[in-house]
């Protein structure tokens, strides 16, 4: 099994998550921010993934601490239950529609990190959670996972279906790129021989 656990504790969050990239898409979410609950809940339903996450922030304050400093746990869970990368697919990309939205991603676990990222989301807050977090939070999560993620918004007006679809989108990318291809199952898929 693919696994891992993080503990980060700082001034502005204290953080416990557990990963299991070869999940059934099982979790328990506890951020302090139901917005980013829902979403995390999807991605590891989506992704299959077997997510617990518990955040206690400053959320006094607001969000971003919570929503930048859980996209850098998740990002060091990731490159560490991959450990050597041995077999991996590396590559994944979804098109996925959530209503009137269309989120594109793609992501290489290249190594390298690296987010382009293009989401017109039209209002500032969904709920009390503020849109402009959404990048953060992928911020946070390919410098640590050192990964190359794009994300592409090619329709939507509606916020929350928008962020949905990129967590969705995300999630489906992931599942893909960490996948063991049973072909190359002892090799790591680059000419360098490392990710």
């Amino acid at each position: 099994m693919r696994t891992a656990e993080i503990l980060r504790k700082t001034a502005e969050t204290d953080i416990s998550l557990k990963l299991n990239i070869d999940g059934k898409g099982e979790s328990t979410v506890n951020t302090g921010c139901g917005f980013l609950d829902h979403m995390l809940t999807l991605f590891a339903k989506h992704g299959r993934f077997d997510l617990d996450i518990t955040c206690k922030g400053d959320t006094q304050v607001d969000f971003h601490h919570t929503a930048e400093d859980i996209g850098i746990v998740l990002g060091q869970a990731f490159k560490e239950a991959l450990g050597d990368k041995k077999g991996i697919t590396r590559y994944g990309s979804m098109i996925l529609p959530m209503d009137e939205a269309l989120i594109l991603s793609a992501v290489d676990i290249s190594g390298r990190s690296c987010l382009g990222y293009d989401l017109a989301i039209p209002t500032e807050k969904v709920g009390v959670f503020d849109t402009e977090l959404v990048e953060e939070f992928f911020l946070g999560f390919v410098r640590n996972a050192q990964v190359t993620l794009h994300i592409r918004q090619m329709s939507g007006t509606n916020s929350h279906h928008i962020i949905e679809g990129a967590f969705k989108s995300v999630a489906r990318s992931m599942k893909e790129a960490v996948k063991i291809d049973a072909d190359f199952s002892d090799e790591i898929m680059s000419t360098k021989g490392v990710l």
